[in-house]
């Protein structure tokens, strides 16, 4: 008789759409067959699928739209609730090894009821670099939810996806009582393919929380290693923010509030990247001779480290004190402060340049910022601010169309965003003492031959970004 471990019954369902990825898919299979435990395996696909006598194969997809399929595995969940003791999904490509299995079955006992154990999803390079996909645009660690549970410390990651989850049979129960579980195809600050995998923490009443001090024990494999170059990243960046998340756990001070980086809109529009790449559009208007230069709302820093390279002082007021950590490796001096405390904290210095990249337009009283900018200047110095274009013919026809989700953009409580434009930051600057002494419109994608076709006079309606320069007002 074959024994098993605990006696723990497992009942896991993979996401497979079509075959390339089937491969993957057979390694999932084989690691879930070597394991101690009872473990039933299906398999929920669009076609059929010749797995073996021991993989039940369910053949459908729960609406017409194809990306509908990884909702599939709810219904299994819900009528098998009371079979067995975990329930694993996962796509076809993510792998969740014993290891896994165990640290989760660890760390459960250690956590408040409404708190699940979560995972990341690393891919490894040729050079066998291991990088963290989960990590990158806007998503980022919370500072404030750093706590401790158990012998261990836990934290918050802002991206709830991990294209995987495991529940126990109490909260999986607990997540069909809820009512956000057992629901249709639905998409909403995720797409449709992820939001089947992260209803339970976005819907259900859970908390997702990764164990930082057994990260690689809650870090699952993406196989098909597609993102790297394209996305995530570097373990030894993650490390550093790591250690800053533990630090806040030993020391317990205070955290400064972050700067707000997501609209309050459905999906990820007009969100300020903590990872953007260096904007060498930017630079390119930074004056020669400039000396000290402070970047507001500063992310891991690669275009402050451009500045460096050109032996340009920069001081950084960061989007968190988690991603002040990854910039101030980089050489530059970092402010932890919040926005509001930054002029108090600043006073007295002047800086040649002041960075603005991709913020204004989430700011509550961005005038009232322009104006602390504005004495922390020296005479004639600049400031070079860029912003989506709010006013772009693709968003108006949209709005024009009825979509839901742009229904509230002209109401900055309601949609956390200005609906900025050339001519609304213009105004801005100028009404904070500033003359505005050049415009750079982003054209991207199509929009550059309609520009092209209208001879650059219809800038306003292709642009996707505004990068303004303005100077200060000599006293």
């Amino acid at each position: 008789m074959t024994h098993y471990k605990n006696n723990i019954k497992i009942l896991v369902v993979i996401a497979s759409y079509g075959t390339n990825n089937d491969q993957y898919l057979k390694q999932l299979i084989d690691e879930y067959s070597s394991m101690p435990y009872f473990v039933d395996i299906v398999v929920v696909s669009n076609i059929p699928k010749a797995l073996g006598t021991k993989v039940e194969v369910v053949v459908g997809l729960p609406s017409k739209n194809p990306w509908s399929l990884p909702f599939a595995h709810k219904k299994i969940f819900v009528e098998r609730s009371d079979q067995y003791d975990l329930f694993i999904y996962s796509e076809d490509d993510t792998l969740i090894t014993q290891q896994n299995i165990e640290a989760f079955l660890q760390i459960t006992a250690e956590l408040n009821s409404n708190e699940i154990a979560g995972f990341l999803r690393s891919e490894q390079g040729p050079d066998d670099t291991i990088y963290y996909s989960t990590i990158h645009s806007h998503y980022h660690w919370d500072a404030n939810s750093v706590c401790r549970r158990g012998n261990d410390v836990f934290a918050f990651f802002t991206n709830d996806h991990g294209a995987c989850y495991i529940l126990t049979q109490d909260q999986l129960r607990q997540s069909i009582v809820s009512g956000g579980f057992d629901v249709k195809p639905h998409e909403g600050n995720y797409d449709m393919l992820v939001s089947a995998a992260t209803d339970p923490y976005t819907q259900c009443g859970y908390r997702k929380l990764i164990c930082i001090t057994r990260l690689e024990d809650f870090t699952c494999k993406h196989l098909t290693n597609k993102y790297i170059g394209r996305t995530g990243l570097e373990k030894s960046q993650v490390d550093v923010q790591v250690r800053a998340l533990l630090d806040i756990a030993e020391n317990g001070i205070p955290i400064p509030a972050p700067i707000r980086v997501e609209s309050r809109l459905p999906g990820t529009r007009w969100t300020k990247s903590y990872y953007e790449p260096c904007r060498n559009d930017l630079l390119s208007m930074v004056p020669d001779g400039t000396q000290r230069v402070l970047s507001i709302g500063c992310g891991w820093g690669k275009t402050e480290e451009a500045l460096l390279k050109k032996n340009i002082q920069v001081t950084a007021v960061p989007l968190d004190i988690v991603i002040g950590k990854l910039a101030e490796t980089k050489g530059i001096r970092v402010i932890p402060e919040t926005l509001e405390a930054m002029p108090k904290i600043l006073a007295g210095e002047k800086f040649d340049a002041l960075l603005i990249s991709g913020l204004l337009h989430l700011v509550d009283e961005p005038v009232a910022l322009l104006h602390h900018c504005h004495n922390l200047l020296i005479n004639d110095g600049i400031i070079i601010a860029s912003c989506p274009n709010l006013k772009h013919l693709a968003v108006r026809v949209r709005r024009h169309m009825g979509q839901p989700e742009l229904q509230d953009l002209e109401d900055y409580k309601k949609s956390g965003v200005h609906q900025t434009s050339r001519s609304m930051i213009c105004s801005w600057l100028q009404s904070a003492g500033f003359f505005v002494d050049q415009i750079e419109y982003v054209i991207e994608g199509r929009w550059k031959r309609y520009n092209k076709y209208t001879l650059g006079l219809a800038q306003d309606l292709w642009a996707n970004e505004f990068i303004i320069a303005a100077k200060k007002h000599a006293s």
